[in-house]
């Protein structure tokens, strides 16, 4: 395919809102030219929170919700046009991601499914432009996880012959690509990111998130807990594997911590920046080949605590933002499925088969036209 732009939507498990990415892609390289954050209402994001846990009457509190996201999603596009100048007829397709609400990968659940929100139709109803939608529902059809699918974009823009690179996207969970020059040769959720430290901060301290991991800076990690939480069923796993916060959460969290009682909570928050890092650095180090060098994208680019204990616990790999690799990392998941929207268009494939464990490569997502 010609030179063409495509927006990328991205909402994710830390719910703070929609990134929106003008991409252009031009015979495989991808370029980011304009990104706009869109807020969520809070009442949305309370509603979000709400259905992404069993409770009743889900169909009906469903049902509005996706309405209301597509709604939201469609404006977190027209605005990114509007600052960025470009017309909606001048782009190709939108792909969005949509809001994940559930999900039950077959490593936890024999009868797999995952559930994103925010229609695709009213999207391309209020836009005009054609919307991608629904990735991770084709690869789970086929035996996959649906998740992660950065890893394949990663590798795209990413990947260079004869240099090892890992890749660490820190958001609400954590997810790893090793690239081995060229090849993808491995990727997974490694664990939680910033939903375990972003949730104890919000009970605590009222803040949304632990700014540059102060809070957690001032703690002591403290080893019988963290052992504890280390003793994780996920963390036992290998091969294809994802996660979300259906397995770490505030309840988990509480039912572990039964056990410590008299906890400083800045000592909990330090022990859970310590999980992060080290479940990360433990994936990696199980891979099939050693990183070189390591580069973060995500909110977890931004938390200098959180990549001084990665740093730490992968040494001596240097830890690096995708900055240094010219791509900003708090837009690396909305260009993802910029991205994804394209292949899917072309008619090519957009999972990874050795991430997701699918049966096969697959073109991913439904076209709303």
């Amino acid at each position: 395919m010609a030179e063409a732009l495509y927006v990328g939507l991205m909402s994710g498990t830390s719910v703070d809102g929609i990134d929106s990415a003008l991409v252009r892609c031009n015979r495989g390289s991808v370029e980011l030219l304009a990104t706009h954050a869109h807020p969520l209402p809070a009442e949305v994001r309370t509603a979000i929170e709400a259905i992404s846990h069993p409770g009743d009457n889900e169909i009906e509190r469903l049902g509005p919700l996706d309405r209301e996201l597509g709604r939201l999603f469609a404006d977190a596009t027209l605005a990114l046009l509007a600052t960025a100048a470009v017309p909606p007829g001048a782009v190709r397709a939108i792909g969005s991601h949509g809001q994940t609400v559930r999900h039950r990968p077959p490593c936890d659940a024999a009868d797999s499914f995952t559930l994103q929100l925010g229609d695709p139709n009213t999207i391309a109803e209020i836009t005009g432009i054609t919307t991608v939608a629904d990735f991770r529902r084709r690869d789970m059809a086929a035996g996959g996880e649906g998740a992660p699918l950065a890893p394949a974009f990663h590798a795209a823009a990413f990947a260079r012959p004869g240099i090892n690179r890992a890749i660490v996207n820190i958001g609400g969970i954590a997810n790893i690509t090793l690239l081995e020059g060229e090849t993808l040769r491995m990727g997974c959720d490694s664990g939680p990111g910033n939903t375990l430290l972003d949730h104890w901060i919000q009970r605590h301290r009222q803040h949304s998130y632990d700014r540059d991991g102060q809070w957690a800076a001032a703690g002591t990690v403290q080893p019988g807990l963290l052992h504890q939480l280390q003793g994780h069923d996920y963390f036992t796993r290998s091969g294809p594997r994802s996660s979300g916060k259906e397995a770490f959460n505030l309840a988990w969290l509480d039912e572990q911590l039964r056990g410590f009682p008299d906890l400083a909570a800045a000592d909990v928050q330090a022990t859970l920046a310590q999980l992060t890092a080290e479940t990360i650095a433990r994936a990696l180090q199980a891979a099939p080949v050693i990183a070189s060098e390591l580069y973060v994208c995500g909110g977890g680019a931004y938390n200098s605590d959180l990549l001084r204990r990665l740093e730490t616990a992968i040494a001596p790999v240097r830890v690096q933002t995708t900055a240094a690799l010219g791509i900003d990392p708090d837009w690396v998941e909305a260009m993802t499925f910029a991205w994804l929207a394209q292949r899917t268009l072309d008619g090519l494939a957009g999972n990874a088969p050795a991430v997701t464990g699918a049966t096969a490569e697959r073109i991913l997502g439904g076209i709303y036209c």
